[in-house]
């Protein structure tokens, strides 16, 4: 068997294999959500694999992780509120 001359200059040497690169969309999707199906092509998918492709060192990023927060978060507690007042409890 006869073995192919190594480049000099390559600086790669691991062998290759078929993961995409980590800036394609979907590859920071927990593993638990790849299990279930979520793919970056679902609207749940999309807003995990955007979410996690956010970098908190980032300014701009965490205005909009705390935007994210207020949009799921505010409804939730809206809603709690108008419960409790329909409850009557005081």
């Amino acid at each position: 068997m006869t073995r192919l001359p190594l480049d000099e200059f390559d600086e790669d040497y691991e062998p290759d294999d078929d993961t995409p690169p980590y800036w394609f969309p979907g590859t920071r999707m927990p593993d638990e959500a790849r299990r279930i199906g979520l793919t970056h092509h679902v609207p749940d998918g999309a807003l995990l694999d955007f979410a996690g492709h956010l970098d908190s060192a980032r300014p701009f990023h965490r205005a909009v992780a705390w935007v994210m927060l207020a949009v799921f978060g505010l409804p939730v507690v809206f809603y709690v509120i108008r419960l409790v007042q329909d409850l009557g409890v005081h």
